[in-house]
């Protein structure tokens, strides 16, 4: 049985969540001098049931991010219409399905993930294993550094940034969109800052002495955004000002 058409009321509400998150943006960009449509929103879906999100893409909500393939596997089939990004970790032996489901892995930590990465985009897409990739059959990726050198988590340290991107420029298979930091979970705004503009300085530099690296810069999440926007994010990954507050698994009523 398909899903339902999406509940009106539904799509309006989202809608006007929606507008609320762009209108901090645009402020937030006003801020610092740049145009709103320099910034991506990713609605982050983890949790989020299926029938939301259909609304959530009638709403204008088309850009959705997960946090674990098991779940985006169950989602993505039924939610048409949206562009997928991978924002939590990947580990290896579901780095083939993260191929095959998703537009965009914003959570590429290592060499060797990004190695697998290239080669399971050649033979998930037909192409030849060695050789170049036409640049529309590249997979979109970032390269995520843990700036604070958080033990809790994932991400390449900052010092191994430039020699990670210089290993993963000649993988013909990957687009290395920019870079992805998770912030701190501080109330301290200028904490919170530090961390945005330590990725915002480390790309700079690395983009010197690797141009293959991109611009692309995603940090700032619900609490701390528009901060992270005026720092320089390129994108930034919204669930709980969306969404609303999740609700854990076992509190879910009966699907």
């Amino acid at each position: 049985m398909g899903i339902p058409g999406p509940d009106p009321t539904v799509v309006a509400a989202l809608r006007a969540r929606r507008e609320a998150v762009l209108e901090r943006i645009s402020e937030a960009c006003a801020r610092a001098g740049r145009e709103p449509r320099e910034v991506t929103l990713v609605a982050v879906s983890k949790t989020v049931p299926v029938e939301r999100l259909v609304a959530a893409v009638a709403a204008g909500l088309d850009t959705l991010g997960e946090n674990r393939v098991q779940e985006a596997t169950d989602k993505i089939p039924l939610v048409p219409g949206a562009h997928w990004h991978l924002v939590g970790p990947l580990q290896s032996n579901k780095a083939r399905r993260a191929v095959e489901l998703f537009d965009t892995i914003q959570s590429v930590d290592s060499v060797a993930l990004a190695v697998r990465l290239d080669r399971l985009v050649r033979e998930v897409r037909g192409l030849h294993i060695e050789g170049s990739v036409a640049p529309a059959d590249r997979l979109p990726v970032l390269v995520q550094v843990n700036v604070d050198l958080d033990p809790a988590k994932a991400g390449l340290q900052p010092d191994d940034v430039e020699r990670a991107v210089a290993e993963m420029a000649g993988l013909e298979a990957l687009r290395l969109d920019g870079l992805m930091t998770i912030g701190r979970l501080t109330t301290d705004a200028t904490e919170a800052r530090a961390t945005f503009a330590g990725l915002r300085e480390l790309g700079e530099r690395v983009r010197v002495a690797n141009p293959a690296l991109g611009a692309a810069l995603s940090m700032g999440m619900s609490d701390d955004y528009p901060l992270a926007i005026e720092e320089g994010a390129t994108i930034v990954r919204v669930g709980r000002a969306v969404f609303g507050e999740r609700v854990p698994a076992g509190d879910r009523p009966p699907a």
